[in-house]
């Protein structure tokens, strides 16, 4: 659609040249987006920083055109996103979000690479049935496993659950509200005990979308919280964990087709 100007993302297709991209690397994070995008790309352009939702264009090492961007925090304005993104020509969407694992032998530092979602969204609901399968693409999915392993990377792929809400969603008592529902109250035990690895707010809806608008998507997400022990993110692990988890997007984006 040349000319159009995409309210959300505040920019369009004829901001992204002759031959525009068709592979984005979504973060939740705006500076996580940056960081992206001065770090490991190369001719770097800014986009637009519309309502915080920045947006840059680059090349990867191998010359492939790549758009780094801002999806915000949860389901609802991701939603929003990559559904201009999609109207952009993007065909290949690579997360690259944060977790809280909910297994054991997890570590903080480490990443997970989301295979598929129990999806508990909202925005995910506007979309496809509660019985639509959040799957992520195999191929895509492979090529993160790939990675990861060139890079010794230590990572887990498999179940993740994405659900609404930071707080009471992924059952923190540690909070303004310490009074769950009775829904909510040893979800993360019966989760655990469904074999899923962690918790997440986005790639659910995500997956969803991919299916239902034909692109294909995959998550890789660094864990900042080992939730087994403690409510908290752990800040001083952190930059370790998206660093190793930008790496391995990177890498897969690089090498897959």
């Amino acid at each position: 659609m040349p000319n159009q100007y995409f309210y959300h993302l505040g920019f369009g297709l004829d901001d992204l040249g002759a031959t525009p991209p068709t592979m984005t690397l979504l973060s939740g994070d705006p500076e996580r987006a940056r960081l992206i995008a001065h770090t490991y790309l190369q001719d770097v352009r800014l986009l637009s920083e519309n309502r915080g939702l920045n947006s840059y264009l680059g090349y990867l090492p191998n010359g492939r055109l790549i758009i780094s961007a801002t999806s915000g925090m949860g389901a609802p304005s991701l939603s929003i996103v990559v559904n201009e993104l999609v109207q952009l020509g993007i065909k290949q969407i690579i997360r690259i979000g944060t977790c809280g694992a909910i297994q054991t032998h997890i570590p903080i530092g480490s990443i997970v690479i989301s295979s598929a979602a129990l999806c508990r969204q909202g925005a995910a609901n506007d979309i496809a049935p509660v019985e639509y399968p959040a799957a992520a693409d195999p191929f895509l999915t492979v090529a993160l496993v790939k990675a990861a392993q060139a890079l010794q990377v230590e990572y887990y792929m498999g179940v993740t659950a994405s659900v609404d809400t930071f707080y009471e969603g992924q059952e923190r008592t540690d909070s303004a509200n310490p009074y769950l529902m009775r829904s909510l109250q040893g979800i993360t035990a019966e989760y655990r005990q469904l074999n899923i690895l962690n918790y997440e707010m986005e790639c659910g809806t995500l997956f969803k979308m991919a299916g239902v608008y034909g692109f294909a998507a995959a998550a890789v997400c660094a864990v900042v919280a080992q939730r087994t022990i403690t409510e908290a993110v752990n800040l001083s692990q952190k930059d370790i964990a998206v660093k190793n988890a930008i790496a391995t997007a990177i890498y897969a984006a690089t090498n897959c087709e």
